[in-house]
């Protein structure tokens, strides 16, 4: 990350400085107004966890992007006016030894354009002249702790940053074409990056082996293993479709009599409908969660059903009762398996923000839907490896219970493969 200072005397031309010297991708950090103008601090390549790591405590007080952004540049400013104060003390002394006549030992601290890595490498052993005076003695001395200190600034400067190794032209192809299967920036580079040496294809099969190793899956089946599971997630990520197919599936292979249906989702106008004509397709019985019945007491009365499944509201941090169905799951005294259903259409920010608005209701898995609608299964598949969630079942179609399958990392892996295969060979045609 390269951070620096523009100074102009309007706004228009500080840009100006900042585009021509830094180019279109500079990030502004600040902008203020002082005397004779104004002050832009840029950066580029910023990274707001890299400048976590700089900042160290100070970033504690940073509660979101803008307030980091304001510290990182004070930061530069501070480091700045210390090569300033250094650059002019050492000016001064070199200007009186002249006027002493001594300036052959000004030699020691070179020339007076020093910069943060020349200051870094120095060598600081600066030897009193014979013939000095006191007054040379004591601005020596003041001028090592100075710069002792600006050197230990500039140490922390640079040792704060981790060396980046460098990219060859096959591990950046490789990087771009993880992209186009669908992983994010960050997770491609990492896996180019374990490609040392070799062919793109030796690269590409690499990465997908350490792809689907990535890739955690739920060893059984729900209606082998038996319990209590849940799914939460957004309104129209299919947890109601999905619960109809897993039960479904359920009594083709079991029978109706050991398997409940329940729902938490009383918000909701008519919320219960198509779970309930699941229950009258399938024979099986469906329990509504209210202000009369909660969730562990009607679990307690199906404590003698094999497989029970809990459908939810598909409820946002702002809706009225989002925490208390979330704590209602999480502190149930059953042993409940809350998945998160998420649908593989979703972008990859929006897949995070669902986890962090669920996770507190402690989740064991996830559940991928809409497969098949789908333009890539990279961001799924990153997404499950980034958090760790197993994947249980995947969907990819509305057909009950044919479109329900279970996960398994190898397979899944080679069907986002086929999906980036058929997308290539639909632009190439449309070319």
């Amino acid at each position: 990350m390269k951070v620096k200072r523009f100074f102009a005397q309007s706004m228009a031309e500080a840009l100006r400085q900042v585009r021509d010297q830094m180019g279109p991708d500079a990030v502004i950090l600040s902008n203020r107004r002082v005397d004779g103008g104004v002050e832009i601090v840029t950066a580029l390549d910023y990274d707001e966890n890299m400048a976590r790591q700089r900042l160290g405590d100070a970033a504690r007080e940073a509660t979101n992007g803008s307030r980091l952004a304001e510290l990182q540049a004070e930061q530069h400013r501070r480091l700045e006016d210390e090569l300033g104060r250094s650059r002019d003390r050492i000016r001064e002394v070199r200007e009186k030894r002249a006027a002493a006549g001594q300036a052959g030992h000004g030699g020691a601290f070179g020339h007076t354009g020093l910069s943060a890595e020349s200051l870094a490498d120095e060598d600081m052993s600066l030897e009193e002249p014979a013939v000095a005076s006191s007054d040379y003695s004591g601005e020596l001395a003041q001028m090592r702790a100075e710069i002792s200190s600006l050197r230990d600034l500039v140490s922390a400067r640079h040792n704060s940053e981790p060396e980046r190794p460098a990219v060859n032209a096959v591990q950046q192809r490789l990087s771009e074409k993880l992209q186009e299967f669908g992983l994010g920036l960050e997770l491609a580079n990492s896996l180019s990056r374990r490609h040392r040496a070799g062919r793109l294809e030796d690269g590409w099969k690499q990465s997908l082996k350490i792809l689907a190793a990535g890739v955690k899956t739920a060893r059984a089946e729900w209606a082998e293993e038996g319990g209590v599971y849940a799914l939460v997630g957004p309104t129209g990520s299919g947890k109601t479709t999905t619960i109809g197919k897993l039960a479904a599936h359920y009594v083709l292979n079991h029978g109706p009599d050991s398997l409940a249906l329940v729902t938490t989702d009383r918000y909701r106008v008519a919320a219960h409908e198509q779970l309930f004509v699941f229950g009258r397709i399938l024979n099986v019985p469906v329990r509504v969660v209210d202000e009369t019945h909660s969730l562990d007491d009607i679990l307690d009365e199906l404590s003698d059903r094999h497989l029970v499944l809990i459908d939810t509201a598909g409820l946002t941090s702002t809706d009225k009762g989002y925490e208390e169905q979330l704590t209602e799951l999480a502190r149930s005294h059953h042993r409940i398996r809350t998945h998160l259903v998420v649908s593989a259409t979703s972008q990859p920010r929006i897949m995070k923000s669902v986890w962090h608005c669920y996770k507190m209701a402690n989740l064991t898995g996830c559940v991928m839907t809409k497969i098949d609608e789908a333009l890539t299964l990279g961001e799924s598949l990153g997404f499950v490896m980034e958090t760790g969630l197993p994947v249980a079942y995947y969907t990819d179609g509305q057909k009950i219970p044919e479109d329900l399958h279970h996960a398994e990392p190898i397979p899944l892996v080679r069907l986002a493969v086929e999906r980036l295969r058929k997308l290539q060979q639909q632009e190439a045609v449309a070319v």
